[in-house]
């Protein structure tokens, strides 16, 4: 899996690579489209390399029926012209990105095939709000295996995780409390799933929580929190072989009165009495 995760930083490079070649050429198909990789957008680029002296050729053949970008606008986007060796270098590109995208599935099929003995833990796994692809699971047991009792706690977890602030003091003075550099691969994992995480409406805790955090440590600290939250979960999941449970995590949205409740004046007198005032009733006349 951390191979994996490799090929998937080498196909980030490599798009951005070709992203900088084309922005010099003054091909700006990122200002107007949503995906600069998507199958319309491809195509105009692969007629572009195949047809470099073509530098007015009709969009509209090339772009699929749901675009939003209209033919002309596109049309205004790709003005300038690829030299020979930016089209070269776009070339090179695309065939990197093709090669890894065939070693990816190689290596995919390695893992789902080592990953049978854990097929019950990966979906255990998957019922959790932010965990949506066998690979993270995968990559996650990967990284802290099935069995929890390696770990004296979910704290000791948390810790070797790297996703709780450090102890940096000294001499009375504490310094820097950042969380450490530890959990290098799975702190990114688990970040991740933390921003899928806050965006769920299955389970809208999460979202509530990161608001919450983000008032008053800023959203960075925030999503780390819930990313500890979430390895808190799958510590005890994996711990006791249970399921994520939603139940656990409901939110009261029943709205809260501005006024005060309505006590009764033997109660009024109890709490006058309990603040250490003498209340004397009235005779009656």
């Amino acid at each position: 899996m951390r191979y994996r995760y490799k090929l998937t930083n080498f196909k980030s490079s490599e798009k951005n690579r070709m992203q900088n070649s084309l922005s010099v050429s003054n091909i700006m198909l990122s200002s107007v489209v949503s995906d600069t990789f998507g199958k319309s957008s491809m195509r105009i680029v692969q007629h572009s390399l195949d047809n470099a002296e073509d530098t007015s050729f009709d969009v509209a053949p090339l772009m699929h029926k749901g675009m939003k970008a209209s033919a002309e606008e596109i049309s205004k986007s790709i003005q300038g012209t690829l030299t020979k060796p930016q089209a070269e270098k776009i070339s090179v590109c695309l065939a990197h990105l093709d090669d890894i995208d065939k070693y990816k599935t190689v290596i995919e099929s390695a893992v789902l095939e080592l990953a049978e003995p854990y097929q019950e833990q990966i979906k255990l796994l998957l019922t959790i709000p932010g965990i949506k692809d066998v690979y993270t699971a995968l990559g996650i047991i990967g990284e802290i295996g099935v069995d929890m009792s390696v770990f004296l706690s979910s704290r000791h977890l948390c810790s070797w995780a790297g996703l709780v602030p450090a102890n940096n003091e000294s001499a009375g003075k504490k310094k820097s409390v950042r969380c450490s550099r530890a959990g290098t691969y799975i702190k990114p994992l688990l970040v991740q799933c933390a921003h899928a995480a806050v965006k769920s409406k299955e389970c809208p805790y999460f979202r509530l929580r990161f608001e919450q955090i983000s008032r008053r440590r800023g959203k960075k600290k925030a999503i780390i929190a819930i990313a500890h939250m979430l390895l808190n979960c799958i510590y005890h999941m994996l711990a006791r072989n249970e399921a994520f449970d939603h139940d656990l995590y409901l939110i009261d949205n029943t709205p809260k009165s501005r006024f005060p409740p309505r006590i009764t004046p033997e109660q009024a007198i109890l709490l006058l009495e309990s603040l250490g005032a003498q209340v004397i009733m009235p005779v009656a006349t």
